[in-house]
């Protein structure tokens, strides 16, 4: 057997690591997959050529780079066993928190939130296609890749429109105190999120591995949108909410188009 790392430059969080699994889980060469967000790795237990291995992860545009392949005499993985019942508890929590940051960011007139709330839409659709893909066949995870991608694109244009409509309409303010407090409370759900994954593939290491969220695009996103609020407060001004929801929905187009890869 061999052993393969490559190094995913833009692998932030949980979302990326499913997309990759479920890039590769038709490979009947792949073993086993070992994943380290910290480190932004991923190792690869395989039997044959890395080849096509390699391509997969490249036609995901996470920035994948091989550093190494080398033989292993390892053959035994721990399997979790709970993946599934995981899987279904952060999907929840990004659902719960899309239609809490959809709704909030709507009555307090803020893109920020809408945007926000469109990553955690997204992250949810990654989740989702784990789910519904796992036994299934390869058209139908093409079907839901596709479905899922799209209609993220379609999103993220509606709130592109929206956003150069109030840039040159009569300027409103959002609430910059709604804008905190609901990207505070996303910054814990990403946190509980990625905790729970992490915890479920080493207890021991738990507590270190949570630390992790700060590399997180997720976490990037709610200290934008939280320091949006701040100055959309101090400036007067809704151009910072303006500035950050632009930016969120072009993380979210870019993520569509990963998820859309999934259909190919």
């Amino acid at each position: 057997m061999n052993k393969t790392i490559f190094e995913i430059a833009k692998m932030d969080c949980p979302s990326e690591e499913n997309l990759i699994r479920i890039k590769l889980q038709d490979i009947s060469d792949i073993t086993h997959l070992d994943f380290d967000i910290t480190q932004r790795k991923l190792t690869v237990f395989h039997t044959g050529a890395i080849e096509t291995i390699e391509k997969a992860l490249n036609d995901l545009n996470l920035g994948s780079k091989k550093i190494s392949t080398e033989t292993t005499t390892l053959n035994h993985f721990t399997q979790n066993t709970d993946q599934k019942k995981l899987l279904w508890t952060v999907l929840a929590i990004n659902f719960v928190f899309f239609v809490i940051e959809l709704t909030t960011g709507l009555i307090s007139k803020s893109m920020g939130l809408v945007a926000d709330s469109l990553d955690m839409l997204a992250d949810s659709f990654v989740y989702g296609i784990s789910l519904m893909a796992v036994g299934g066949s390869m058209l139908r995870k093409k079907r839901i890749a596709k479905t899922a991608g799209y209609f993220q694109i379609m999103l993220a244009i509606i709130g592109f429109v929206e956003v150069i409509r109030r840039f040159f309409g009569h300027e409103v303010l959002p609430n910059f105190m709604t804008m905190i407090t609901i990207s505070s409370l996303a910054l814990i759900a990403n946190a509980l999120c990625l905790y729970l994954l992490q915890r479920s593939k080493s207890k021991d290491e738990a507590h270190m591995k949570a630390s992790m969220i700060f590399t997180s695009n997720d976490v990037i996103i709610n200290i934008g949108v939280i320091t949006a609020g701040i100055l959309v407060h101090r400036l007067h001004s809704n151009l910072p909410d303006l500035i950050i929801g632009t930016i969120v929905f072009v993380l979210v187009i870019q993520g569509a188009f990963r998820i859309l890869k999934l259909g190919k």
